[in-house]
């Protein structure tokens, strides 16, 4: 048999599993997830005889070495910030190791050592990062093939939630890690190029600054910038491109409410608030309002926002609790950002029947024999439940197609990578098509860059 061990158990694991299981007899796999906590495991293994789960702290070095060691390839699961840990160890053992997160400039600095052992580590292999790069480049190179030029390249991602779902005034609830929402976008400005031109939105003004997106049976959408959409610009090979911009999508009117708490601060996780496990949420709240002996809490936000009562951003504000003297924080040393992460959970946190909703578009504008041309392509995928969610299978599947594709021989260059070769991207999409997952491409008028709105 051959062994992969997963580290880690987060909320994108249950497709993972569910397809590596279901390959496990005829590919002669066996399954070892490793947790700090198994029993949420076990309830997605469902006693399958190629599969076991494992008690594993990724700091206990003898634990994590002992795993890794007895594995053919590493699949990390982990928290961003923790693959490096695993990827030495992957690297110096000679495993190789698939990651769906950004690559960082520590495992970055493993890439020569990587190469010398003949080690793969791909990252950046699940939606956004991961489908979003390996469905541009499949478009871009075949209007390359064809001669063309290009000229625009937009890409917009949003976990949302399904319309059948949808019961709250903000559109939204948490798909993914609740962490990585409240301080989106923080760490940097963002920058984009637009029509040659090089733009940038500091974070204090990124969510007033959206733009709005039609796709065609599902509505309209808002984007904000992400933080570096020059981060590919060499890797998409597009150094001459006029516009190059990638966001993230949310239901018109989110952006401008959550712009509330990016003014107050309450999204900032660079200090923690004293006795904040005693607090409630209104004495939260309250605490990045001005004193007064005389006004209310609820006033003096109004007044220091100039909010309407009859707005709506007022009615979301008050649907999530945020002004109750009855509930408590609960968490001891807490930052301003974890507080908000706490009180949001309680509202966005989803149903056991609930459905969220995967919502990718791509634009890209070229020149070919002297005319101006424009693709749409979107992609729309709906989960099946709390477990099941279109956030689990846009991005356990590609990590588990790679994962299998490395140990067939089908993906065999060493290094630190992203699946933006066609060796990577071809196979992968063709298989996702068979899971729903596909791309509506549209050929419309070349309109050019979609001036940012607000």
């Amino acid at each position: 048999m051959r062994k992969i061990l997963v580290i880690g158990s987060g909320k994108s694991t249950s497709y993972l599993l569910k397809y590596l299981l279901s390959k496990s007899a005829s590919e002669h796999l066996h399954i070892t997830i490793g947790d700090l906590n198994v029993s949420n495991i076990k309830n997605l293994l469902h006693n399958h005889a190629n599969a076991n789960a494992i008690p594993l702290d990724v700091f206990n070095d003898q634990e994590r070495l002992k795993a890794i060691k007895n594995s053919d390839i590493v699949i990390s699961m982990l928290p961003a910030s923790f693959h490096t840990i695993v990827a030495k160890d992957c690297v110096t053992l000679k495993k190789h190791m698939v990651t769906a997160s950004y690559v960082s400039t520590d495992m970055m600095s493993l890439d020569k050592e990587a190469k010398k052992n003949g080690v793969i580590l791909i990252n950046e292999i699940g939606v956004d990062p991961g489908i979003d790069h390996m469905s541009a480049m499949n478009v871009l190179n075949n209007i390359r093939d064809k001669g063309g030029t290009i000229l625009l390249f937009e890409s917009f991602t949003g976990g949302l939630i399904a319309p059948e779902s949808d019961t709250n005034l903000w559109h939204y609830k948490f798909t993914w890690n609740p962490r990585n929402v409240v301080i989106a976008g923080q760490g940097g400005t963002a920058k984009f190029i637009q029509e040659g031109s090089y733009k940038y939105i500091p974070y204090q003004r990124l969510f007033r600054r959206t733009e709005f997106l039609d796709i065609e049976g599902h509505g309209r959408f808002e984007a904000y910038a992400n933080r570096d959409s020059l981060k590919y610009q060499s890797a998409y090979g597009l150094e001459n491109v006029k516009t190059l911009y990638r966001g993230t999508m949310r239901r018109v009117g989110f952006s401008r409410a959550w712009h509330i708490f990016v003014t107050l601060g309450m999204t900032d996780d660079s200090f923690t608030i004293e006795d904040s496990e005693s607090m409630s949420y209104r004495d939260f709240t309250n605490a990045f309002l001005p004193y007064s002996h005389k006004d209310s809490v609820e006033l003096k936000l109004r007044h220091e926002l100039k909010i309407d009562q009859d707005d709506v951003v007022w009615d979301k504000l008050e649907e999530l609790d945020i002004f109750n003297a009855n509930k408590k924080v609960g968490l001891k040393n807490a930052t301003p950002a974890q507080i908000l992460q706490k009180i949001l959970m309680d509202s966005w946190t989803l149903s056991k029947d609930d459905k969220d909703m995967i919502v990718m578009y791509h634009k890209f504008g070229y020149e070919l024999n002297g005319k101006k041309h424009q693709i749409d392509a979107n992609m729309v995928v709906i989960g099946e439940d709390q477990t099941y969610t279109a956030m689990a299978k846009t991005v356990g599947l590609p990590v588990a197609m790679v994962t299998l594709a490395i140990l067939n021989g089908k993906i065999t260059s060493p290094g630190v990578q992203i699946p933006i070769t066609k060796e990577i991207y071809q196979p992968i999409l063709n298989e996702l098509q068979e899971f729903g997952i596909q791309f509506n491409e549209k050929h419309v008028p070349y309109l050019g860059y979609n001036p940012l709105n607000n």
